[in-house]
Protein backbone atom coordinates (compact mmCIF):
# COMPACT_ATOMS: atom_id res chain seq x y z
CA UNK A 1 0.00 0.00 0.00
CA UNK A 2 1.05 3.61 -0.97
CA UNK A 3 -0.17 6.48 1.03
CA UNK A 4 -0.63 9.25 -1.06
CA UNK A 5 -0.88 12.95 -0.28
CA UNK A 6 -3.34 14.91 -2.38
CA UNK A 7 -2.72 18.72 -2.35
CA UNK A 8 -5.18 21.43 -3.61
CA UNK A 9 -4.61 21.87 -7.11
CA UNK A 10 -4.23 25.32 -9.30
CA UNK A 11 -7.90 24.54 -11.15
CA UNK A 12 -6.58 27.29 -13.87
CA UNK A 13 -5.76 30.64 -14.33
CA UNK A 14 -3.40 31.43 -11.15
CA UNK A 15 -5.68 31.10 -8.31
CA UNK A 16 -4.11 30.66 -5.29
CA UNK A 17 -6.25 29.57 -2.45
CA UNK A 18 -9.74 27.85 -2.29
CA UNK A 19 -12.13 26.69 0.08
CA UNK A 20 -13.16 23.33 1.11
CA UNK A 21 -17.46 23.99 0.66
CA UNK A 22 -18.54 19.65 0.71
CA UNK A 23 -16.74 16.68 0.91
CA UNK A 24 -18.30 13.77 -0.94
CA UNK A 25 -16.11 10.97 0.84
CA UNK A 26 -15.73 10.21 4.86
CA UNK A 27 -12.63 8.18 5.73
CA UNK A 28 -12.82 4.58 4.99
CA UNK A 29 -14.68 4.93 1.62
CA UNK A 30 -13.43 4.00 -1.51
CA UNK A 31 -12.52 6.55 -4.38
CA UNK A 32 -12.61 5.52 -7.66
CA UNK A 33 -10.26 6.62 -10.19
CA UNK A 34 -11.88 10.43 -11.89
CA UNK A 35 -14.67 10.44 -9.10
CA UNK A 36 -15.40 13.70 -7.71
CA UNK A 37 -14.39 13.83 -3.90
CA UNK A 38 -14.75 16.80 -3.20
CA UNK A 39 -16.11 20.42 -4.04
CA UNK A 40 -13.96 23.94 -3.50
CA UNK A 41 -14.89 27.37 -4.21
CA UNK A 42 -12.63 29.88 -5.21
CA UNK A 43 -12.80 33.55 -5.93
CA UNK A 44 -14.61 33.09 -9.27
CA UNK A 45 -16.07 29.08 -9.41
CA UNK A 46 -17.69 26.47 -7.63
CA UNK A 47 -15.13 23.11 -8.62
CA UNK A 48 -16.07 19.35 -8.54
CA UNK A 49 -12.64 18.04 -8.10
CA UNK A 50 -11.95 14.64 -9.92
CA UNK A 51 -9.37 11.99 -7.97
CA UNK A 52 -6.17 10.80 -9.82
CA UNK A 53 -5.88 7.89 -8.15
CA UNK A 54 -7.73 4.86 -7.01
CA UNK A 55 -7.84 3.46 -3.02
CA UNK A 56 -9.44 4.27 0.67
CA UNK A 57 -9.82 7.45 2.09
CA UNK A 58 -7.88 7.14 5.74
CA UNK A 59 -7.95 10.80 6.50
CA UNK A 60 -9.18 14.30 5.34
CA UNK A 61 -7.06 16.75 6.17
CA UNK A 62 -8.99 20.05 6.01
CA UNK A 63 -12.49 20.66 7.47
CA UNK A 64 -15.52 22.20 5.19
CA UNK A 65 -15.80 25.92 5.62
CA UNK A 66 -11.82 26.41 5.81
CA UNK A 67 -9.82 28.20 3.20
CA UNK A 68 -6.37 26.67 2.42
CA UNK A 69 -3.66 27.60 -0.44
CA UNK A 70 -2.93 25.55 -3.12
CA UNK A 71 -0.47 23.08 -3.35
CA UNK A 72 -1.88 22.29 0.72
CA UNK A 73 -2.90 18.57 1.48
CA UNK A 74 -6.22 18.01 1.89
CA UNK A 75 -6.82 14.09 1.68
CA UNK A 76 -4.80 11.41 2.18
CA UNK A 77 -5.19 7.76 0.20
CA UNK A 78 -4.29 4.19 0.35
CA UNK A 79 -3.80 2.95 -2.97
CA UNK A 80 -1.57 0.38 -4.34
CA UNK A 81 1.19 1.34 -6.17
CA UNK A 82 0.15 -0.37 -9.48
CA UNK A 83 -3.60 1.35 -8.97
CA UNK A 84 -3.12 4.71 -8.86
CA UNK A 85 -2.07 6.74 -12.04
CA UNK A 86 1.09 8.02 -10.66
CA UNK A 87 3.41 6.22 -7.72
CA UNK A 88 5.10 9.67 -6.68
CA UNK A 89 3.70 10.35 -3.30
CA UNK A 90 2.47 13.40 -4.00
CA UNK A 91 1.12 14.26 -7.52
CA UNK A 92 2.20 17.72 -8.88
CA UNK A 93 -0.38 20.40 -7.55
CA UNK A 94 -1.71 21.25 -11.35
CA UNK A 95 -0.46 18.76 -14.47
CA UNK A 96 -2.75 17.73 -17.83
CA UNK A 97 -3.70 14.87 -16.53
CA UNK A 98 -5.19 16.10 -13.37
CA UNK A 99 -6.81 18.98 -15.67
CA UNK A 100 -7.79 15.82 -18.30
CA UNK A 101 -9.55 13.56 -15.01
CA UNK A 102 -11.59 16.96 -14.05
CA UNK A 103 -12.94 17.19 -18.03
CA UNK A 104 -13.67 13.60 -18.37
CA UNK A 105 -15.48 14.07 -14.42
CA UNK A 106 -17.19 16.60 -15.74
CA UNK A 107 -18.46 15.27 -19.30
CA UNK A 108 -19.27 12.02 -17.22
CA UNK A 109 -21.71 13.66 -15.08
CA UNK A 110 -23.13 15.18 -18.27
CA UNK A 111 -23.79 12.15 -19.80
CA UNK A 112 -25.43 10.62 -16.94
CA UNK A 113 -28.01 13.70 -16.24
CA UNK A 114 -28.79 13.36 -19.89
CA UNK A 115 -29.84 9.62 -20.00
CA UNK A 116 -33.63 8.88 -20.11
CA UNK A 117 -35.10 5.58 -18.11
CA UNK A 118 -35.62 4.15 -21.58
CA UNK A 119 -32.24 3.86 -22.27
CA UNK A 120 -30.67 1.99 -19.43
CA UNK A 121 -29.12 5.04 -17.89
CA UNK A 122 -29.43 6.08 -13.99
CA UNK A 123 -32.92 8.61 -13.21
CA UNK A 124 -31.66 11.50 -11.22
CA UNK A 125 -32.88 12.05 -7.42
CA UNK A 126 -32.79 14.62 -5.03
CA UNK A 127 -30.80 13.26 -2.28
CA UNK A 128 -31.79 15.67 0.51
CA UNK A 129 -28.41 16.94 1.14
CA UNK A 130 -27.76 21.08 1.22
CA UNK A 131 -25.09 23.29 -0.11
CA UNK A 132 -23.90 25.37 -2.42
CA UNK A 133 -25.71 25.61 -6.23
CA UNK A 134 -24.32 22.67 -8.10
CA UNK A 135 -26.71 21.86 -10.66
CA UNK A 136 -25.66 20.16 -13.79
CA UNK A 137 -24.80 22.55 -16.82
CA UNK A 138 -26.46 21.26 -19.62
CA UNK A 139 -29.88 23.16 -19.35
CA UNK A 140 -32.59 22.59 -21.64
CA UNK A 141 -33.79 25.85 -23.38
CA UNK A 142 -37.42 26.79 -21.69
CA UNK A 143 -40.31 28.92 -22.51
CA UNK A 144 -39.44 31.09 -19.14
CA UNK A 145 -36.64 33.17 -18.42
CA UNK A 146 -33.36 32.08 -19.14
CA UNK A 147 -32.06 35.53 -18.88
CA UNK A 148 -33.42 36.23 -15.53
CA UNK A 149 -30.00 36.14 -13.66
CA UNK A 150 -31.36 35.59 -10.47
CA UNK A 151 -32.10 32.05 -9.62
CA UNK A 152 -34.70 30.05 -7.66
CA UNK A 153 -33.46 28.97 -3.86
CA UNK A 154 -29.85 27.26 -3.92
CA UNK A 155 -30.17 23.68 -4.64
CA UNK A 156 -28.36 20.49 -3.49
CA UNK A 157 -25.76 19.51 -5.25
CA UNK A 158 -25.70 16.74 -6.90
CA UNK A 159 -24.78 13.11 -7.06
CA UNK A 160 -20.93 12.30 -7.77
CA UNK A 161 -22.06 9.73 -11.03
CA UNK A 162 -18.84 8.05 -10.80
CA UNK A 163 -19.27 4.16 -9.68
CA UNK A 164 -18.03 3.24 -6.05
CA UNK A 165 -17.85 0.72 -3.94
CA UNK A 166 -19.94 0.23 -1.31
CA UNK A 167 -18.16 1.24 2.15
CA UNK A 168 -18.54 -0.87 5.13
CA UNK A 169 -20.79 -1.10 7.98
CA UNK A 170 -17.65 0.12 9.88
CA UNK A 171 -16.68 2.98 8.05
CA UNK A 172 -19.03 6.06 9.18
CA UNK A 173 -20.08 8.25 6.28
CA UNK A 174 -21.59 11.84 6.98
CA UNK A 175 -24.84 13.36 6.18
CA UNK A 176 -24.86 14.65 2.78
CA UNK A 177 -22.66 12.38 1.50
CA UNK A 178 -23.17 11.24 -2.19
CA UNK A 179 -20.95 8.76 -2.24
CA UNK A 180 -23.51 5.44 -2.65
CA UNK A 181 -22.56 2.31 -3.96
CA UNK A 182 -25.14 1.03 -7.05
CA UNK A 183 -27.84 -0.66 -5.32
CA UNK A 184 -28.02 2.47 -2.56
CA UNK A 185 -28.90 4.44 -6.26
CA UNK A 186 -31.67 1.86 -6.83
CA UNK A 187 -33.30 2.08 -3.54
CA UNK A 188 -33.44 5.99 -3.69
CA UNK A 189 -34.87 5.81 -7.32
CA UNK A 190 -37.63 8.92 -7.61
CA UNK A 191 -41.39 8.20 -7.22
CA UNK A 192 -43.36 7.23 -9.32
CA UNK A 193 -46.52 8.60 -11.28
CA UNK A 194 -49.70 6.43 -11.50
CA UNK A 195 -48.71 4.95 -14.84
CA UNK A 196 -45.95 3.27 -13.17
CA UNK A 197 -43.39 5.87 -15.28
CA UNK A 198 -40.89 7.45 -13.02
CA UNK A 199 -40.55 11.41 -12.53
CA UNK A 200 -37.31 12.36 -14.37
CA UNK A 201 -36.29 15.89 -12.38
CA UNK A 202 -32.72 17.13 -11.53
CA UNK A 203 -32.19 17.68 -7.93
CA UNK A 204 -32.26 21.59 -8.26
CA UNK A 205 -35.73 21.14 -9.58
CA UNK A 206 -36.72 18.90 -6.99
CA UNK A 207 -35.34 21.26 -4.10
CA UNK A 208 -37.90 23.86 -6.02
CA UNK A 209 -40.98 21.86 -6.24
CA UNK A 210 -40.66 20.74 -2.52
CA UNK A 211 -40.02 25.13 -1.92
CA UNK A 212 -42.75 25.75 -3.78
CA UNK A 213 -45.63 22.41 -2.50
CA UNK A 214 -45.09 21.18 -5.80
CA UNK A 215 -46.10 17.47 -6.34
CA UNK A 216 -44.03 16.58 -9.53
CA UNK A 217 -46.43 13.58 -10.08
CA UNK A 218 -48.81 15.88 -11.56
CA UNK A 219 -46.11 17.91 -13.43
CA UNK A 220 -46.81 17.86 -17.68
CA UNK A 221 -42.61 17.60 -18.56
CA UNK A 222 -41.49 19.57 -21.65
CA UNK A 223 -37.90 18.65 -20.99
CA UNK A 224 -35.72 17.17 -23.99
CA UNK A 225 -36.06 13.36 -22.84
CA UNK A 226 -39.26 13.88 -20.62
CA UNK A 227 -37.58 15.57 -17.83
CA UNK A 228 -39.87 18.31 -15.87
CA UNK A 229 -37.85 21.93 -16.36
CA UNK A 230 -38.13 24.85 -13.79
CA UNK A 231 -40.34 26.40 -15.66
CA UNK A 232 -42.83 23.58 -15.59
CA UNK A 233 -42.28 23.19 -11.53
CA UNK A 234 -43.03 27.33 -11.84
CA UNK A 235 -46.21 26.99 -14.04
CA UNK A 236 -47.32 24.07 -11.91
CA UNK A 237 -47.30 26.50 -9.22
CA UNK A 238 -49.22 29.67 -10.81
CA UNK A 239 -45.87 31.54 -9.69
CA UNK A 240 -45.06 34.71 -12.10
CA UNK A 241 -41.21 34.87 -12.17
CA UNK A 242 -38.26 33.10 -10.27
CA UNK A 243 -37.96 36.13 -8.46
CA UNK A 244 -40.72 36.17 -6.21
CA UNK A 245 -40.43 35.34 -2.84
CA UNK A 246 -41.56 32.06 -1.72
CA UNK A 247 -42.40 33.16 1.86
CA UNK A 248 -41.52 36.05 4.11
CA UNK A 249 -39.38 34.45 6.68
CA UNK A 250 -39.43 35.05 10.15
CA UNK A 251 -37.41 37.21 11.92
CA UNK A 252 -34.13 35.73 13.51
CA UNK A 253 -33.92 35.25 16.74
CA UNK A 254 -30.45 36.43 16.57
CA UNK A 255 -29.75 39.84 16.40
CA UNK A 256 -27.10 39.85 14.18
CA UNK A 257 -25.85 37.55 11.38
CA UNK A 258 -22.15 37.90 10.75
CA UNK A 259 -20.81 36.45 7.05
CA UNK A 260 -17.46 35.89 6.78
CA UNK A 261 -16.06 37.97 3.64
CA UNK A 262 -14.51 35.24 1.60
CA UNK A 263 -14.65 33.33 -2.08
CA UNK A 264 -16.71 35.10 -4.45
CA UNK A 265 -17.90 37.81 -2.36
CA UNK A 266 -14.30 38.62 -1.25
CA UNK A 267 -13.43 38.36 -5.23
CA UNK A 268 -16.01 41.24 -6.16
CA UNK A 269 -15.50 43.81 -3.17
CA UNK A 270 -11.87 43.98 -4.06
CA UNK A 271 -12.60 44.54 -8.24
CA UNK A 272 -15.45 47.08 -7.54
CA UNK A 273 -13.57 48.86 -5.09
CA UNK A 274 -10.20 48.77 -7.31
CA UNK A 275 -12.85 49.67 -10.63
CA UNK A 276 -14.48 52.55 -8.43
CA UNK A 277 -10.95 54.15 -6.68
CA UNK A 278 -9.00 53.90 -10.28
CA UNK A 279 -11.32 54.57 -13.16
CA UNK A 280 -13.09 58.20 -12.99
CA UNK A 281 -16.37 57.23 -14.01
CA UNK A 282 -18.85 59.11 -16.17
CA UNK A 283 -22.73 58.00 -16.79
CA UNK A 284 -25.31 58.85 -19.40
CA UNK A 285 -28.67 57.51 -20.20
CA UNK A 286 -31.42 57.72 -22.87
CA UNK A 287 -35.05 56.74 -23.14
CA UNK A 288 -35.85 54.36 -26.03
CA UNK A 289 -39.19 53.33 -27.45
CA UNK A 290 -38.21 49.95 -28.10
CA UNK A 291 -41.05 48.79 -29.65
CA UNK A 292 -40.18 47.64 -32.54
CA UNK A 293 -37.34 45.51 -30.60
CA UNK A 294 -40.41 43.88 -28.96
CA UNK A 295 -42.26 43.27 -32.35
CA UNK A 296 -38.60 41.53 -33.68
CA UNK A 297 -38.18 39.83 -31.12
CA UNK A 298 -41.73 38.13 -31.23
CA UNK A 299 -40.86 37.26 -35.03
CA UNK A 300 -37.89 35.69 -33.88
CA UNK A 301 -39.28 33.32 -31.52
CA UNK A 302 -42.13 32.78 -34.19
CA UNK A 303 -38.93 31.58 -36.46
CA UNK A 304 -37.86 27.77 -37.75
CA UNK A 305 -34.33 29.64 -37.39
CA UNK A 306 -34.75 29.78 -33.47
CA UNK A 307 -36.47 26.94 -33.02
CA UNK A 308 -35.47 25.87 -29.09
CA UNK A 309 -33.21 28.85 -28.83
CA UNK A 310 -34.12 31.36 -26.04
CA UNK A 311 -34.36 34.71 -27.81
CA UNK A 312 -35.22 37.92 -25.55
CA UNK A 313 -35.03 41.64 -25.57
CA UNK A 314 -31.09 40.83 -24.29
CA UNK A 315 -29.79 39.07 -27.62
CA UNK A 316 -31.09 42.34 -29.55
CA UNK A 317 -29.16 44.67 -26.92
CA UNK A 318 -25.84 42.32 -27.32
CA UNK A 319 -26.57 42.85 -31.19
CA UNK A 320 -27.00 46.57 -30.89
CA UNK A 321 -23.36 46.65 -28.60
CA UNK A 322 -21.60 45.22 -30.95
CA UNK A 323 -22.46 47.01 -33.85
CA UNK A 324 -22.12 50.18 -31.38
CA UNK A 325 -18.44 49.40 -31.13
CA UNK A 326 -18.00 49.24 -34.80
CA UNK A 327 -18.85 52.55 -35.00
CA UNK A 328 -17.05 53.70 -31.78
CA UNK A 329 -14.21 51.20 -31.32
CA UNK A 330 -12.34 53.70 -28.70
CA UNK A 331 -15.41 51.98 -25.98
CA UNK A 332 -13.77 48.72 -26.46
CA UNK A 333 -10.59 49.48 -24.98
CA UNK A 334 -8.27 48.95 -22.11
CA UNK A 335 -6.57 51.79 -20.09
CA UNK A 336 -2.95 50.95 -19.20
CA UNK A 337 -0.75 53.32 -17.81
CA UNK A 338 1.49 53.61 -20.58
CA UNK A 339 -1.12 53.23 -23.50
CA UNK A 340 -4.86 52.50 -24.52
CA UNK A 341 -5.40 49.12 -25.72
CA UNK A 342 -8.29 49.40 -28.40
CA UNK A 343 -9.61 46.10 -29.00
CA UNK A 344 -10.80 44.62 -32.62
CA UNK A 345 -12.82 41.52 -31.50
CA UNK A 346 -15.79 41.93 -28.60
CA UNK A 347 -15.62 39.06 -25.36
CA UNK A 348 -19.29 40.37 -24.44
CA UNK A 349 -19.44 40.40 -21.01
CA UNK A 350 -22.72 39.05 -19.36
CA UNK A 351 -23.50 40.82 -15.59
CA UNK A 352 -25.24 37.29 -13.78
CA UNK A 353 -26.66 37.34 -10.25
CA UNK A 354 -26.68 34.21 -8.57
CA UNK A 355 -26.73 32.78 -5.36
CA UNK A 356 -23.07 33.14 -5.38
CA UNK A 357 -22.70 36.78 -6.03
CA UNK A 358 -22.26 38.74 -8.94
CA UNK A 359 -19.87 37.24 -11.96
CA UNK A 360 -19.42 38.31 -15.23
CA UNK A 361 -18.83 35.65 -17.90
CA UNK A 362 -18.13 36.77 -21.79
CA UNK A 363 -19.26 35.87 -24.91
CA UNK A 364 -15.69 34.93 -26.92
CA UNK A 365 -15.73 36.73 -30.26
CA UNK A 366 -19.36 37.51 -30.09
CA UNK A 367 -18.45 39.90 -33.33
CA UNK A 368 -18.30 36.85 -35.54
CA UNK A 369 -21.81 35.41 -34.36
CA UNK A 370 -24.65 34.93 -36.07
CA UNK A 371 -28.16 35.66 -34.52
CA UNK A 372 -28.76 32.38 -33.78
CA UNK A 373 -25.14 31.48 -32.55
CA UNK A 374 -25.00 34.57 -30.32
CA UNK A 375 -28.80 33.60 -28.39
CA UNK A 376 -27.61 30.41 -28.07
CA UNK A 377 -24.27 31.68 -26.52
CA UNK A 378 -26.16 34.20 -23.85
CA UNK A 379 -28.40 31.23 -23.15
CA UNK A 380 -25.92 29.17 -22.02
CA UNK A 381 -23.83 31.47 -20.42
CA UNK A 382 -26.90 32.45 -18.48
CA UNK A 383 -27.90 28.72 -17.22
CA UNK A 384 -24.24 27.96 -16.59
CA UNK A 385 -23.78 30.85 -14.21
CA UNK A 386 -26.94 30.40 -12.64
CA UNK A 387 -26.40 26.53 -11.59
CA UNK A 388 -22.48 27.88 -10.35
CA UNK A 389 -20.75 26.12 -12.68
CA UNK A 390 -18.90 29.28 -14.45
CA UNK A 391 -15.21 28.10 -15.11
CA UNK A 392 -12.46 31.37 -14.25
CA UNK A 393 -11.07 31.08 -17.71
CA UNK A 394 -15.13 32.29 -18.72
CA UNK A 395 -14.93 35.16 -16.78
CA UNK A 396 -11.31 36.71 -18.46
CA UNK A 397 -10.58 38.66 -21.34
CA UNK A 398 -13.68 40.39 -21.30
CA UNK A 399 -13.91 43.61 -23.22
CA UNK A 400 -17.31 45.35 -22.66
CA UNK A 401 -20.00 44.63 -20.51
CA UNK A 402 -23.90 45.18 -20.09
CA UNK A 403 -25.95 44.12 -17.19
CA UNK A 404 -29.66 43.45 -17.54
CA UNK A 405 -30.87 45.14 -14.24
CA UNK A 406 -34.49 45.43 -16.08
CA UNK A 407 -35.11 41.57 -14.62
CA UNK A 408 -35.26 43.00 -11.65
CA UNK A 409 -38.03 45.77 -12.63
CA UNK A 410 -35.55 48.76 -12.60
CA UNK A 411 -35.59 51.07 -14.79
CA UNK A 412 -31.81 51.76 -14.88
CA UNK A 413 -28.84 52.36 -12.78
CA UNK A 414 -24.68 53.71 -12.95
CA UNK A 415 -22.81 50.22 -13.33
CA UNK A 416 -19.31 49.95 -11.97
CA UNK A 417 -17.00 48.68 -14.90
CA UNK A 418 -15.72 45.52 -15.03
CA UNK A 419 -11.64 45.12 -14.79
CA UNK A 420 -9.73 46.40 -17.35
CA UNK A 421 -12.90 47.42 -19.34
CA UNK A 422 -13.93 51.05 -20.44
CA UNK A 423 -17.71 50.99 -20.71
CA UNK A 424 -20.88 48.85 -19.44
CA UNK A 425 -23.93 49.28 -20.55
CA UNK A 426 -27.24 48.66 -18.03
CA UNK A 427 -30.71 47.47 -19.92
CA UNK A 428 -33.82 48.64 -17.94
CA UNK A 429 -37.07 46.85 -17.80
CA UNK A 430 -38.76 47.17 -20.66
CA UNK A 431 -42.87 48.34 -20.31
CA UNK A 432 -45.84 50.05 -21.58
CA UNK A 433 -45.57 54.06 -21.21
CA UNK A 434 -47.10 56.92 -23.10
CA UNK A 435 -45.15 58.22 -25.87
CA UNK A 436 -45.54 60.55 -28.42
CA UNK A 437 -45.87 59.49 -31.98
CA UNK A 438 -46.40 62.02 -34.69
CA UNK A 439 -47.81 64.44 -32.38
CA UNK A 440 -49.91 61.50 -30.95
CA UNK A 441 -49.40 60.31 -27.43
CA UNK A 442 -49.71 56.28 -27.73
CA UNK A 443 -49.24 53.21 -25.75
CA UNK A 444 -45.21 52.05 -26.65
CA UNK A 445 -43.13 49.86 -25.28
CA UNK A 446 -40.61 52.11 -23.56
CA UNK A 447 -36.65 51.82 -21.47
CA UNK A 448 -34.39 53.59 -20.59
CA UNK A 449 -30.41 52.75 -20.92
CA UNK A 450 -27.78 53.51 -19.29
CA UNK A 451 -23.98 53.46 -19.31
CA UNK A 452 -20.98 54.07 -17.86
CA UNK A 453 -17.25 55.01 -19.09
CA UNK A 454 -14.04 55.37 -18.08
CA UNK A 455 -13.55 59.11 -19.04
CA UNK A 456 -9.89 58.57 -19.34
CA UNK A 457 -9.99 56.85 -22.41
CA UNK A 458 -13.69 57.72 -23.40
CA UNK A 459 -14.61 61.75 -23.55
CA UNK A 460 -18.66 62.73 -23.50
CA UNK A 461 -18.87 62.88 -27.36
CA UNK A 462 -17.90 59.45 -28.17
CA UNK A 463 -19.79 58.20 -25.00
CA UNK A 464 -23.21 59.92 -25.95
CA UNK A 465 -22.58 58.90 -29.65
CA UNK A 466 -22.22 55.09 -28.76
CA UNK A 467 -25.28 55.19 -26.34
CA UNK A 468 -27.02 56.85 -29.17
CA UNK A 469 -26.00 53.93 -31.74
CA UNK A 470 -27.06 51.35 -29.21
CA UNK A 471 -30.70 52.90 -28.95
CA UNK A 472 -31.07 53.42 -32.26
CA UNK A 473 -30.76 49.65 -32.94
CA UNK A 474 -33.16 49.39 -30.03
CA UNK A 475 -35.78 51.24 -31.81
CA UNK A 476 -35.06 50.36 -35.01
CA UNK A 477 -33.53 46.58 -35.45
CA UNK A 478 -33.72 46.26 -39.07
CA UNK A 479 -30.43 49.19 -39.01
CA UNK A 480 -28.27 45.35 -38.43
CA UNK A 481 -29.50 44.57 -41.84
CA UNK A 482 -26.99 47.58 -42.83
Amino acid sequence: MTEIRFPLPDVGEGLTEAEIVQWRVAPGDRIALDQVFVEIETAKSLVELPSAYEGVVSELLVEEGNTVDVGTPILVIQTDAASGMNTATTPPAATPATQAASDAASMVADTVASIAPDEGGAVLVGHGSSGPANSRRRRHPSPGGAHEHLAAPAPAPAPAPAPVVAPTASAPRPAGSAVAAPDTARRAAPERVDDGMPVIAKPPIRKLAKDLGVDLSRVTPTGPIGDVTRDDVIREASQASVFRNIQTPEVPSDRETRIPVKGVRKAIAQTMVQSAYSAPHVSVFVDVDATRTMEFVKRLKASPDFAGVKVSPLLIMAKAMIWAVRRNPSVNAQWTDDEIIIKHYVNLGVAAATPRGLIVPNVKEAQAMSMVELATALEQLTLTARDGKTQPAEMQAGTITITNIGVFGMDTGTPILNTDEVAIVALGTIKQKPWVVDGEVRPRYVTTIGASFDHRVVDGDVASRFLADVAAIIEEPALLLE
